[in-house]
């Protein structure tokens, strides 16, 4: 899965703070929520625009930029 399919800078949505694509839900509203011990289902629910893919784009976000020696690729911007 490549998290850069869902998760987009746009300006004029949430100041350009990464956001999932199609939704105003920012990236850093689901890694609270996982960071609190949300489950995915809990996050779907939470928030119905967005999809299982969606979250877990955000899960590989965070593996990414979780890795050593390895810069986390940019976020593309729309």
């Amino acid at each position: 899965m490549d998290y850069r399919d869902h998760i987009v800078r746009d300006p004029k949505v949430g100041n350009g703070q990464p956001v999932l694509t199609v939704t105003r839900v920012m990236l850093r509203t689901v890694l609270a929520s996982l960071a609190a011990g949300d489950d995915v289902d809990q996050i779907l629910k939470s928030f119905p625009s967005l999809s299982r893919e969606a979250v877990n784009a955000v899960i590989s976000y965070a593996a990414a930029s979780a890795e050593e020696d390895l810069p986390v690729p940019a976020v593309p911007s729309v």
